[in-house]
């Protein structure tokens, strides 16, 4: 097959568009475009056909930020509905697929260079039938185990983001509480993404009797922090304990031997910084399995479009299979 197939990663933020062929990434033919700018994903993908002058792709494969059924999904925090039919008149591909992003991101596991990968907990090389577990911490936030089998890799959907945050004290109670002035409920994703930061910066301040400091955005939190501002550091530092506690109960859930994966913006800035404010130690703090905790590495993807990298080989083995 010589016609490329297109790729396209559609976050709550920004959609990355490339081509494909024969399962690797034509990396000249990255773009990316704000998604405020538009109204649809149709249009983005029209756009990018025009301007790289693309024939009609054999195939394309789309991962979304946001539940996928039916070859149908709507994106967590962007008003967009995909839908591989519309998708596929849109673009003129024969053969469309739509995963959740975080599927995209478990199949370029093992298929990254190494100096995307960031250790914050080192650890043997893993075996190559070990599950992995990828942990995307961004606009939002999702998790996926990623499995091999004898008939490839297998990366099933998720939501978890959705699920409840964890309660070990008064402070978290109280958290909880703050978060669920604006939806109702505490989830782990108002407090562990780009959102979540802001949040938990303003019930700092909040708690702190500094209301009036609470304006900071999620790169302006950052920013401060490598300043040595104390209140975001006391915001990081709750923001790797939450980290922590959410991913070793994943990691009990899932037993990643092969490793745990942080993908996406958030997971990249805050990086440095876990270590020294205690993420490992909360991570480990499960009681009588804290010692059994220690058998799982967890490292940082710098690579921003890996999961283009995941939806090209994806894409090559389904269309190996037909």
């Amino acid at each position: 097959m010589n016609a490329p197939s297109l790729l396209a990663d559609i976050g709550g933020t920004n959609t990355r568009v490339a081509l494909a062929r024969g399962g690797k990434v034509i990396h000249s033919s990255v773009r990316h475009y704000p998604n405020a700018e538009f109204d649809a994903l149709a249009p983005v993908l029209q756009r990018y056909i025009a301007e790289t002058g693309t024939q009609a792709p054999a195939a394309a494969c789309l991962a979304m930020a946001g539940p996928v059924r039916d070859g149908v999904g709507t994106l967590t925090n962007l008003d967009w509905t995909l839908d591989a039919a519309t998708l596929a008149h849109a673009t003129g591909a024969g053969t469309v697929t739509l995963l959740n992003d975080l599927q995209a991101q478990g199949h370029a596991l093992g298929h990254l260079a190494q100096e995307a990968l960031y250790p914050v907990i080192a650890g043997p090389p893993p075996r190559p039938e070990a599950t992995r577990l990828v942990v995307g911490i961004g606009t939002g936030f999702n998790a996926a185990p990623v499995y091999t089998t004898p008939g490839g890799r297998f990366v099933p959907p998720s939501e978890c983001g959705h699920v409840t945050l964890p309660v070990r004290n008064e402070d978290d109670l109280r958290l909880c509480h703050f978060l669920e002035q604006a939806h109702g409920f505490a989830s782990v994703e108002d407090a562990l993404s780009g959102r979540g930061l802001v949040a938990l910066h303003r019930f700092v301040c909040e708690r702190a009797g500094h209301p009036e400091q609470a304006i900071l955005k999620g790169k302006q939190v950052m920013a401060a922090l490598d300043e040595g501002n104390p209140l975001c550091l006391e915001t990081a530092r709750l923001f790797a304990r939450l980290l922590g506690a959410v991913i070793g109960d994943m990691a009990l859930t899932h037993l990643p031997f092969g490793g745990i994966f942080l993908i996406g913006g958030v997971s990249r800035a805050i990086a440095p910084w876990l270590a020294q404010m205690g993420f490992i130690e909360v991570l480990r703090d499960k009681g009588r399995f804290s010692d059994f905790l220690e058998q799982f590495s967890v490292t940082v993807v710098s690579d921003d479009d890996a999961a283009l990298t995941g939806m090209a080989l994806h894409l090559h083995a389904l269309l190996e299979m037909t």
